[in-house]
């Protein structure tokens, strides 16, 4: 599967209460060309980890309300999608409208990502944003049958990509990349969320052999 055909099979996804930022337009903060911007930047940046080694793939949960309802790109808010774009080669403009909104796991993910060279794709079980019904803007755990498409889709990324490992970033992760450790390895860390963060980095510091700690001027958000 090309990457283009990957994403254009990605933008068709549709279930109740779930954001597509590859088809979807959000009427509050996206332009009118904010959807086909997240599928072509995408579609870059696919393309062009699938010239190289890809050391890891991370796997987070779902898009998120403030980091990939808006920039289409898992465990990547508006502060670190310019950022995130350079490592594979291309270059972004921020894709909402109005003030760059942080996300607290973007900001931790991104800090440990800023130390490391090795060519890592970031990607989620559930590629969608999920919210809850009375909001559009909150963010949800995803169902049984989300979660089946998810792993399909992650099972196509695998295929592409065929990255020497997955990093599964807390328990959801690891419960969807346990199923192709017959393709590589798998590595569970715990999600930095809910007191986990000091847990991650130790973790990931581990793996890669990087300072993990967060700077102490760095501010976190929820």
């Amino acid at each position: 599967m090309s990457a283009e055909r990957f994403v254009k099979e990605l933008a068709r996804l549709k279930f109740d209460n779930t954001f597509n930022p590859y088809s979807d337009k959000c009427d509050v903060y996206d332009y009118f060309d904010s959807p086909k911007r997240r599928r072509d930047l995408l579609r870059k940046m696919l393309v062009a980890a699938g010239k190289v080694e890809v050391d890891a793939i991370w796997i987070g949960r779902d898009l998120g309300y403030r980091g990939g309802r808006r920039t289409g790109l898992a465990l990547t808010d508006d502060l670190h999608l310019a950022h995130h774009a350079e490592r594979w080669g291309v270059t972004c403009d921020k894709i909402t409208k109005g003030n760059a909104v942080p996300e607290r796991t973007a900001t931790v993910i991104w800090n440990v990502l800023s130390q490391i060279s090795s060519p890592i794709f970031l990607w989620n079980v559930f590629p969608l944003h999920p919210f809850r019904p009375d909001c559009a803007f909150s963010n949800r755990a995803h169902n049984s049958i989300e979660r089946k498409a998810g792993e399909e889709v992650l099972a196509l990324l695998i295929n592409y990509l065929r990255p020497k490992r997955l990093i599964a970033i807390g328990n959801d992760a690891e419960s969807a990349a346990s199923q192709f450790v017959d393709r590589c390895e798998v590595v569970k860390v715990r999600h930095p969320s809910y007191g986990g963060q000091n847990v991650f980095l130790e973790q990931i510091e581990l793996l890669y052999g990087i300072d993990g700690k967060l700077p102490s001027n760095m501010s976190l958000f929820d």
